[in-house]
């Protein structure tokens, strides 16, 4: 900021030294220039003024005050500086709207895609969202977390046709139906009812079909983890890209027996033999994702193989699987994402029982001292 108040005292003085043969005081509209691409207009103000007065001090010191050259220079200079204080306060009135509108965007955005907890029950959970615009932080993928009546966790990720801003709208239905619904419904095949009852009948209100007049639809995975891992998790796929089993260092790929549509495409009950059941057991993790990722292309068109990466990396916890996949589509990518891309990682604790011995003879089970099973 002392840069133009520097430039104003230093012209000053070369012009007067340099004399009346080479004038330099024009260049001080450099300041008041300067100034209101660092500062607000006030301090524009005040770089203007001072410019002008040292304009009239080198006229006055020379004795050209009254020529016509440097009347025109004065004048100049004070038409400018006001000018540019103008612009500066155009500037800043339109900075603090654009302020605040973003403002307004980042709070809607946070409340849509609320970010899930760290740990939920006995899963740890890391997410990554990469929306495909510009200042947005959601778009049209989606993933939500909530605890079932019973002693389990069900999430849905999913994928709304299109990308962008314009997408929200539709993936706010499907996420408020299954915040909604997953406390309602015993079941997942009654809640992924419950999805598509609410898509098939408000989708067309939301759906931004003035820019998109095709058809609207959205994929999704619905699973539920139950608390005790002895008992099979369960997921319904709607379309969407199969999740990434990973146990023991091996990945797996859970193809479902028999798919649905995407929401939207089909409207009628699921019946509970779509439900697809798999193991999750302690230190197992789950890799979910939006096609946004697999559709990744590299400068020479090639996607990223999700599946083959995973593999490759070592899988210590979510949050150290989810930086290596990060870090790596992006320089697969070697720029932005041109769709909207969402991850999570899921991992189950591994969960420690006490061993029991047969029965006593007084009827009671008794412990193994330190014994412990997973």
């Amino acid at each position: 900021m002392a840069v133009p108040f520097a430039l104003i005292v230093t012209i000053a003085a070369l012009d007067i030294y340099t004399g009346r043969d080479i004038q330099l005081g024009p260049l001080l509209v450099i300041a008041p220039a300067l100034t209101a691409s660092l500062a607000g207009p006030r301090l524009t103000a005040v770089a203007g003024v001072l410019a002008v007065a040292a304009q009239v001090f080198i006229a006055v010191f020379l004795g050209q005050l009254a020529t016509t050259n440097r009347i025109a220079q004065i004048i100049a200079l004070a038409g400018l500086s006001a000018l540019a204080v103008f612009m500066r306060f155009v500037r800043e009135r339109r900075d603090r709207a654009l302020s605040r509108a973003r403002s307004v965007a980042e709070a809607a955005q946070r409340v849509l895609l609320r970010p899930p907890p760290r740990r939920i029950g006995p899963l740890q959970v890391a997410w990554l969202y990469m929306a495909a615009e510009d200042e947005a932080e959601i778009g049209g993928d989606l993933f939500a977390f909530a605890r079932a009546t019973h002693a389990a966790t069900r999430v849905v990720i999913g994928d709304v046709r299109g990308h962008g801003l314009a997408a929200i709208g539709e993936a706010s239905l499907v996420l408020g139906a299954f915040r909604e619904g997953a406390h309602r419904y015993a079941t997942v095949p009654g809640l992924v009812t419950a999805l598509e009852d609410s898509v098939s009948r408000s989708l067309e209100d939301v759906a931004d079909t003035e820019h998109d007049a095709g058809e609207h639809f959205i994929t999704c995975l619905v699973l539920e983890i139950p608390d005790d891992d002895l008992s099979a998790a369960e997921m319904i796929n709607c379309g969407h890209p199969p999740p990434l089993l990973v146990h023991d260092q091996q990945v797996t790929v859970l193809y479902a027996r028999q798919p649905l549509p995407p929401l939207g495409v089909c409207e009628r009950p699921i019946e509970d033999d779509r439900v697809d059941p798999f193991a999750f057991t302690g230190g197992d993790m789950l890799v979910l994702y939006t096609d946004g990722v697999i559709e990744a292309r590299s400068p020479s068109g090639a996607f990223y193989p999700l599946a083959e990466r995973v593999a490759s990396f070592p899988a210590t916890n979510p949050d150290t699987l989810l930086h290596h996949i990060h870090r790596d589509l992006l320089a697969h990518i070697g720029g932005r994402p041109a769709d909207d891309a969402a991850l999570l990682v899921i991992e189950r604790t591994p969960s420690h029982r006490p061993l029991l011995t047969p029965r006593s003879p007084d009827g009671h089970h008794r412990h193994h001292p330190g014994g412990a099973g997973t």
